[in-house]
């Protein structure tokens, strides 16, 4: 990625000097079809940036990342792009106080999902485009000013192959063979979009009555590929959609400002989606080709939302630079789930939310990487990598707080002024702080900087003092903080005292309070009944890791299947987790407890999560002497649960994908073959086309699904899913050509796109295969510079951390990672925090093993 980077210090200068009055951007994609001379395939881009100077004569660059240039035009003047332009930028001197740039060039279609993509449909050859640009690849489409402060309206206009529609930010039509688009409001390069291609689209409505007495309308659209259409259900995405316009209307006082709403679901995405406004683009994986569960429909409704917020918190009021992505991140994390319980049929999602989405964050504030929430931005590169746990999960997790905190009503309030006041704008944190000291009367200085400023998580623990008579005579709560990370925070939390009735284990007391300093005392609770279990941050108020007394673990180890409250359920399964992971429970024991337990979980997200807990806790940190034992209990847990499912059930078809993902034996494969054939039926269980190359990936991974069985497989499935998937089967077969030859596509070639990268990886490396992978470790510390160099930073990401060796799980491995961290202390920053985070999740993953060792000889002896 040499010369591909962009520093903070640098677009601050370019903004001090430069205004930027408009955009107007021709493309010419005609070249996505037919045969190619080129190499790479281009498209022709020519763009005209007016933009005023503050220092007439003074100098700055463009950006633009394109193969070549044809004409380079400043104010009338030719400039010679052999010398103005090295690839990545093009020098601009002598400017005037006003400026016409002109910029005529040859641009590259990607195949990394970055930039405009280019997919070819394997089902029936018809070629789609999209754009993606965050944070920073709208340059390699069209030249202009790629930071996030230097806003301007755009119009766009698009010459595209016949029979084609083209989408833009803006409402548009085909008039003389090109299609034009209404200019747009001042927006960042980054959310400018293009869609184009054969797709599937869908229209519909939304109108509303404004205070005004006028009628709001916003034309609605959702596409996907053809090959997609007959899965498409585009009524519960557009149902998602009105239910969430109406929230954030009733909730945000600001008429959305960016005329039609139209979502595109599209091939080869890197991403979850991404807010363009009035075109949002999604990965086309949340269309359902297969049965799936209500889990899955809800994450689907939290991403519209989340996109939607966007509208607002990042579209309409935009962050100047990324060290305030968290401006954006954390509220669309935040209010996505809060108008998914606020405004659709998904009344749980806060559950989803404590389960799920906080996993995240707990993971990220505690690698070596973690950082505050208003994180230290230095380029484009780190800006990357930061689209993290931290900005999003932790982020939405702080705010929940902070709605706990001033108060919900002085928060909306909040956001209320900050759309009205900085429209259009840019922001940093103290534009916000501001709005909510006045809305709430708080002293937003002294939050922030506890809870946005510094980083780390805490844990909080129960401290429970009875009386003689067997009362609460002084219940705590004991605040700690990690080593590197000491920062103690004001939390504000409920406690729940929870005991047994009728056999089911119900909270009996409940005091909210403020917990601050390394021990506070919870005053309201004295003289309560003796608790068989406390819950120190009930109704998950804010973010902190929940630990437990030894009285309140002992419950859980004997009842936690009786906890009758789901959410309560879910943070205490969430804390237990924690607990593994911090080789505080011997991941034997948590697997146990998911055995015994999870099958009376009614939440089927959270009964998703601990299925993919189970296997983490079973890859990653039983030790090995027990890796086989604990497995082969896991996958009879699993298969008994499958079979005692109700038919046709959601959990049902959970307990399925998950007793394929742990079979091992020759009966568990057997009858995962059969169930294929059709030899052997599960009354209710329909094997439909996802669940087959579910059950196919475990079967190749043992040698049981060859290249002749995965071509036909292919055959019966011959779509872009069905193509990634029978990559990543093919990639898992257990031989060393094998190995060799999935590398090798990986690593020494770029010729695949990088859907087919990812598949290739996940196939790559398979938790039962560390013997077959062990050759590969050296290998990986060779290579990952060269490849950070040469690939574009999605690649490099994808590769740098998806074929670290984390299964050869041994000091070895660490001590490999450390030398070479020591002989590339030089390394890009961004390169040496994954290949750090790798490391630290290693280490973690070896402590682990150890609890899990000492407490299995501690029972023996």
């Amino acid at each position: 990625m040499p010369g591909e980077n962009l520093s903070r210090d640098e677009a601050r200068e370019r903004a001090a000097l430069l205004s930027v009055d408009g955009y107007d951007v021709s493309l010419d994609v005609r070249s996505a079809v037919g045969e190619s001379q080129d190499e790479p395939r281009t498209f022709r881009s020519v763009t005209t940036i007016r933009f005023r100077c503050n220092e007439p004569g003074a100098t700055t660059f463009a950006d633009l990342i394109a193969p070549r240039v044809t004409a380079v035009t400043l104010n009338g003047k030719d400039l010679d792009p052999g010398e103005v332009f090295d690839g990545t930028r093009i020098a601009l001197e002598d400017l005037a106080a006003e400026n016409e740039l002109v910029v005529d060039a040859r641009c590259a279609y990607s195949r990394t999902g970055e930039g405009l993509h280019r997919f070819v449909d394997p089902e029936d050859g018809e070629v789609y485009l999209y754009t993606q640009y965050e944070p920073a690849d709208s340059r390699r489409v069209f030249a202009n000013f790629e930071q996030p402060d230097l806003k301007a309206p755009f119009r766009f206009e698009v010459r595209a192959p016949e029979g084609w529609t083209v989408w833009s930010n803006g409402a548009g039509g085909l008039a003389d063979g090109v299609w034009r688009f209404a200019e747009t409001k001042p927006i960042s390069t980054y959310i400018t979009c293009v869609v184009a291609g054969p797709y599937h689209y869908v229209t519909d409505s939304y109108s509303r009555a404004l205070p005004d007495g006028s009628t709001l309308e916003i034309p609605l659209g959702a596409m996907c590929r053809k090959g997609l259409a007959p899965h498409f259900d585009a009524d519960d995405v557009f149902l998602v959609t009105k239910q969430g316009l109406d929230f954030f209307h009733d909730h945000f006082d600001y008429p959305y400002p960016f005329g039609k709403y139209d979502q595109a679901f599209v091939p080869e995405y890197n991403l979850g989606a991404m807010e363009n406004p009035g075109l949002v683009t999604f990965r086309e994986e949340y269309i359902f080709r297969g049965k799936v569960t209500q889990a899955s429909y809800e994450a689907r409704a939290n991403v519209i939302l989340h996109e939607m917020a966007h509208m607002w918190f990042g579209d309409l009021v935009t962050m100047v630079w990324w060290d305030d992505l968290w401006l954006k991140e954390s509220f669309a994390d935040f209010m996505g789930t809060f108008a998914n319980v606020g405004a659709t049929r998904f009344k749980n999602a806060w559950t989803t939310f404590a389960n799920r989405r906080k996993a995240w964050a707990y993971r990220a504030d505690q690698l070596p990487s973690t950082h505050p929430i208003t994180a230290d931005i230095r380029d484009l590169q780190d800006a990357k990598l930061n689209f993290d746990g931290i900005t999003y999960a932790k982020g939405a997790s702080v705010l929940k707080q902070l709605v706990a905190y001033v108060g919900q009503d002085a928060f909306l309030e909040g956001a209320r002024r900050y759309f009205k006041r900085n429209a259009y704008g840019n922001t940093r944190l103290g534009d916000l702080l501001s709005v909510l000291a006045e809305t709430s009367g708080r002293d937003m200085g002294a939050w922030a900087g506890k809870w946005l400023q510094t980083a780390g998580v805490n844990s909080l623990t129960p401290q429970v003092l009875l009386d003689a008579d067997g009362r609460v005579a002084e219940l705590a709560v004991l605040q700690e903080a990690a080593e590197s990370h000491p920062e103690l925070r004001p939390h504000r939390v409920a406690i729940g005292l929870y005991r047994t009735e009728d056999g089911e284990l119900v909270r009996y007391a409940r005091a909210e309070a403020d917990v601050d300093g390394p021990r506070t005392v919870i005053t309201e609770l004295a003289g309560a009944d003796a608790p068989e279990l406390v819950l120190v941050n009930d109704d998950d108020l804010t973010y902190c890791k929940i630990r437990f007394d030894e009285t309140s673990l002992a419950t859980l180890r004997d009842r936690l299947g009786s906890l009758t409250d789901p959410l309560a359920r879910a943070l205490c399964w969430s804390a237990l987790w924690n607990l593994t992971r911090d080789a505080l429970l011997p991941a034997r024991d948590f697997v146990a407890l998911v055995l015994r337990f999870a099958s009376r979980e009614s939440d089927i997200g959270v009964l998703q999560m601990l299925q993919a807990w189970a296997d983490s806790a079973l890859v990653h940190y039983v030790a090995p002497e027990g890796r086989e034992a604990a497995g082969q209990e896991l996958a009879e847990g699993a298969l008994r649960e499958l079979r005692q499912a109700a038919p046709g059930s959601e959990h049902q078809l959970a307990w399925a994908r998950f007793f394929a993902s742990t079979a091992t034996d020759g009966a568990d494969l057997r009858l995962l073959q059969d169930l294929l054939s059709g030899a052997a039926v599960i009354d209710g269980l329909d094997v439909d086309q996802e669940l087959r190359w579910a059950f196919l990936e475990p079967l190749a991974a043992h040698g049981l699904a060859d290249e002749a069985v995965l071509a036909a497989e292919l055959a019966r499935d011959d779509t872009a899913s069905g193509k990634r998937h029978q990559v990543r089967c093919l990639a898992a077969r257990p031989s060393a050509a094998v190995k060799a030859q999935a590398w090798a596509q990986v690593v020494e070639s770029q010729a695949l796109s990088n859907a087919l990268v990812e598949a290739t990886i996940a196939g790559f490396a398979q938790a039962s295969q560390r013997e077959l992978l062990a050759p590969y470790a050296s290998k990986y510390f060779e290579v990952i510079a060269g490849i950070w160099e040469d690939r574009s930073i999605q690649i490099g990401m994808d590769v740098v951390r998806g074929l670290y060796p984390s299964f050869q799980d041994r000091p070895e491995t660490l001590a490999a990672t450390d030398a070479w961290l020591t002989a590339h202390a030089d390394a890009p920053p961004a390169l040496r925090r994954l290949v750090l985070e790798a490391r630290d999740d290693l280490a973690r993953t070896l402590r682990g093993q150890e609890c899990d060792a000492r407490a299995t000889e501690a029972a023996a002896s």
